[in-house]
């Protein structure tokens, strides 16, 4: 069971309330709609303010999606309850992929990355690929490959793509790796 936790009571308050306290490096969900959510990385407390690292486009001038793609993100750092009044603690590849250690690999990175241009793209590069990326040093989005699943299905019943790409993961990874060298060469 996954508790749900935001604004409606402090941080000072959580361990009374049954919320699970974050830990730095920790990827915060923030439930937007019955099958989309945002995704950012606990960043810690700042003079008693929760941050959370995320992938945005909120400031960008260019907010035109095209083809599930914005021209401009970024990785913003802002109070958790900007991002979303709502979240939960959701660290799903624990089980399965080791976590980095936040100080010496996360922080920096997100220190690194908050301000600099980013392509957000909807099936490859998402808040939930950046979150799960500095989290765990790889891309994953499982909401994209579930909300593919949905439209698939609608059109070809028969069809498990979520069971096709748990079973071909690899495809995932190659996908990303492409994406990844297309970004690098796109810089030379």
């Amino acid at each position: 069971m996954t508790i749900l936790c935001g604004n409606d009571i402090t941080f000072d308050m959580i361990q009374h309330h049954s919320c699970p306290q974050p830990l730095p490096g920790d990827i915060l969900e923030f439930p937007r709609s019955k099958h989309f959510s945002h995704f950012g990385i606990y960043y810690g407390e700042r003079d008693g303010v929760p941050y959370v690292a995320h992938l945005t486009a909120r400031d960008s001038d260019s907010k035109i999606v095209l083809f599930g793609r914005a021209l401009k993100s970024t990785v913003k750092i802002d109070p958790v309850d900007v991002v979303g009044k709502k979240y939960k603690i959701s660290n799903y590849l624990d089980g399965k992929q080791p976590h980095r250690d936040f100080h010496t690999l996360i922080k920096p990175e997100i220190d690194e990355a908050v301000g600099k241009y980013v392509t957000y793209d909807i099936l490859f590069h998402n808040c939930e690929h950046q979150a799960t990326l500095f989290r765990y040093g790889l891309k994953k989005s499982v909401q994209t490959a579930e909300s593919a699943t949905r439209e698939i299905s609608y059109f070809f019943p028969d069809f498990n793509l979520k069971q096709w790409f748990e079973k071909d993961e690899h495809l995932f990874r190659a996908v990303d790796i492409v994406y990844d060298e297309k970004k690098t060469s796109s810089r030379s």
